[in-house]
């Protein structure tokens, strides 16, 4: 087993190309060749008609949960996919081990639809603390990477998120009012004020591209689950963005979270949202 950060410090420093190339080939083996042809019997409902599964989601999680085990030798995977047939997987995400968190298709709704917001998701992380993530939106052409410390990338180009133009509405995608708890609903509400712009959110994965990118200001969010948030909390960090929960301390990983919690380009911006968030419950 990986007993060192250093050790795993120098893993990404040798083989962050291999998580790539192991990203990218799931998406060309088991995503992409289903792409506007998935067949009906390809399709299945997990927790009802609005959270979907594809072949493509389970055959990518399987190909990188392989391939990503083999890479790092010790580490462990969590993916959506195996979590939903086995909950207690999720556990390892507290572990000690190193855990790779996948969610296979962000976005399978849109994915089911035909359309390009999809993508997939890997972060590695340890007793959680995010090290590294690839969020790759295949039909899109777009790879975005980010390691601790050393910045995020969009196909090779450094993101800087910077902060909101002023003077005019923070845009801000959120989880759909509909699809909380009454207090989180209460909560979300609150954005339909003067100044914000809310809008419901689509792929996770890629709002939050869009914040490392400064095309979004910020998201809110009414659920914790790792394979949705990991990859790119870290992707909007390493690009000088900041997130929050509603009682002001930066969102876990691990859970506990309170919720609603909000990323954002800045931690001014943050503040800002996560402010709105607790006031109005």
């Amino acid at each position: 087993m990986i007993e060192h950060m250093e050790t795993i410090d120098e893993f990404l420093a040798q083989r962050s190309a291999d998580v790539e190339e192991a990203v990218r080939k799931a998406a060309a083996a088991e995503i992409m060749p289903r792409f506007r042809r998935l067949a009906a019997h390809e399709v299945d409902q997990k927790s009802g008609p609005h959270d979907l599964v594809t072949d493509a989601d389970r055959l990518a999680e399987q190909y990188l949960t392989e391939v990503l085990g083999s890479l790092l030798p010790g580490s462990v995977v969590v993916g959506e996919e195996a979590v939903h047939a086995d909950p207690a997987t999720y556990e390892a995400i507290q572990g000690d081990a190193p855990v790779w968190i996948v969610d296979p298709v962000d976005g399978t709704r849109q994915f089911v639809r035909g359309e390009t917001g999809f993508c997939t998701l890997v972060a590695l992380a340890r007793r959680g603390v995010l090290l590294a993530s690839w969020t790759y939106a295949p039909a899109r052409d777009q790879l975005a990477t980010a390691t601790r410390g050393q910045g995020a990338f969009l196909n090779g180009e450094r993101l800087y998120a910077g902060a909101p133009a002023r003077g005019r509405d923070l845009q801000v995608a959120t989880s759909h009012p509909d699809y909380t708890t009454d207090e989180q609903k209460s909560a979300l509400v609150g954005l339909w004020t003067d100044g914000v712009a809310p809008r419901v959110c689509g792929s996770a994965g890629l709002e939050y591209l869009a914040i490392a990118r400064g095309e979004l200001d910020a998201v809110a969010f009414s659920w914790e689950a790792a394979w949705d948030h990991a990859a790119g909390i870290l992707l909007v960090e390493e690009a000088g963005g900041a997130h929050l929960t509603r009682t002001g301390e930066p969102f876990r990983i691990t859970g506990g979270n309170v919720l609603p919690f909000t990323a954002a380009r800045d931690a001014a911006t943050a503040r800002r949202v996560a402010g709105i968030l607790w006031d109005t419950v």
